[in-house]
């Protein structure tokens, strides 16, 4: 099915190259980008920060077989602007937020470096499966110039799995964000779930696909008028088989809720609740994803 370019957003769309034993991945990020950025008045800096790892996750976590499964990616740093970057991915969901310290962004220019917001930072990524209850974590220097260079580096030493990560971020003249993203790895033990091992750098069938990949633009994959099966045919129109999967939906969501918050504040001593209350008497909790508020009045709280 062709999908409009106006309305292809909020969507990842998967595709294997059988002869050339590649699997890829496109996202496509829009409104579903609006919403978790609104919830913080961040600068412009911190939205383009966020909005490209909430494309990185996107990408990542889309590649989950487990339907329950949890993609979290994080960041660790060092006297940064940013002290905190969390996004996670679960069943289509996606969340994210950063903190971070205003004066010091104020003193750096209009797009910082990464050094500037990280500092001698590192970027971890989780990956939790729901069936099994296994948990693989990795964790790569935030060197390079952007979140998705220590993406692909993710990948080359944790996993050592080639892999081409590019991201593109753009913000129309009506105000909203638009966000896309490329994903490219090479198996060259076959299909998806095959043996890896053997996997080489200098493979001629990897530098075929990454050439190919390498062509397309952070504005291409960012443009709105481009769909993202217009963007695997550029691409790929010469290779002699390019499979397209199943598009998956992507939504924001966060997984805050009162009763959720209760029993964990019930997990205190009274005497902490109560310090907890304000004159009110009442527990307010802000979830940082969503900026939601949560009153919770300390008598109603579950023993």
């Amino acid at each position: 099915m062709t999908i409009a370019p106006e309305t292809d957003f909020d969507r990842a769309l998967g595709f294997t190259i059988p002869n050339r034993q590649a699997r890829g991945r496109l996202v496509r990020l829009g409104p579903v980008l609006d919403i978790i950025l609104a919830a913080h008045a961040y600068p412009p800096a911190i939205e383009s920060l966020l909005a490209e790892a909430l494309t990185l996750t996107a990408l990542i976590g889309s590649t989950l077989k487990d339907a329950g499964g949890q993609l979290t990616m994080q960041t660790q740093t060092q006297a940064g602007v940013v002290s905190l970057l969390v996004c996670d991915y679960r069943g289509g969901e996606l969340r994210g937020y950063v903190q971070y310290d205003a004066e010091m962004l104020a003193s750096q220019p209009e797009k910082p470096s990464l050094f500037a917001l990280f500092g001698a930072g590192y970027l971890t990524i989780t990956f939790d499966q729901a069936a099994t209850k296994e948990r693989y974590q990795g964790i790569v220097p935030l060197d390079g110039e952007t979140l998705a260079q220590a993406a692909e580096s993710y990948f080359v030493q944790s996993e050592q799995i080639p892999t081409l990560v590019r991201v593109g971020m753009a913000r129309g003249a009506d105000g909203r964000h638009h966000a896309g993203g490329l994903f490219v790895q090479h198996l060259p033990e076959g299909e998806l779930g095959r043996d890896r091992l053997h996997t080489r750098l200098d493979h001629p069938e990897w530098e075929h696909v990454a050439a190919l990949a390498g062509t397309i633009s952070a504005a291409e994959l960012a443009d709105p008028a481009l769909a993202l099966d217009d963007i695997v045919w550029r691409l790929f129109n010469e290779e002699e088989e390019v499979r397209l999967l199943a598009g998956l939906p992507l939504t924001r969501g966060c997984r805050c809720s009162a009763d959720y918050i209760a029993q964990v504040i019930a997990k205190f001593p009274v005497e902490e609740q109560q310090a907890m209350a304000g004159d009110d008497g009442m527990i307010t909790v802000d979830c940082a994803f969503c900026a939601k508020k949560f009153p919770l009045p300390v008598g109603a709280l579950p023993d």
